[in-house]
């Protein structure tokens, strides 16, 4: 099986999508961190949906770069989550 790179460049492009959202690159229109947890949310169940639809159709090389974004993007998102969560506790 040989790699794809609109794999690839999905891939990345859909992280980089994430980051924005999760308050880690600024949007591009605005120049401002922002977090839509929402939005963040969206990108992360593709990716998901992605990684299942394509079980046993990815190369070595393409199930490394997904499972390092999915890994990425779960992390962040789940610390975007937590401090939410201890926001409105607080208010």
């Amino acid at each position: 099986m040989e790699n794809d790179q609109r794999f690839a460049d999905f891939v990345l492009l859909q992280a980089q999508n994430a980051g924005m959202f999760l308050g880690k690159v600024p949007n591009p229109v605005s120049g401002k961190m922002e977090v839509n947890g929402k939005a963040a949310r969206s990108v992360l169940d593709s990716l998901e949906m992605l990684e299942l639809k394509t079980t046993g159709n990815r190369t070595p090389e393409e199930d490394k770069l997904l499972q390092t974004a999915l890994l990425n993007i779960r992390t962040l998102y789940s610390a975007v989550e937590t401090q939410e969560s201890n926001d409105t506790d607080q208010n």
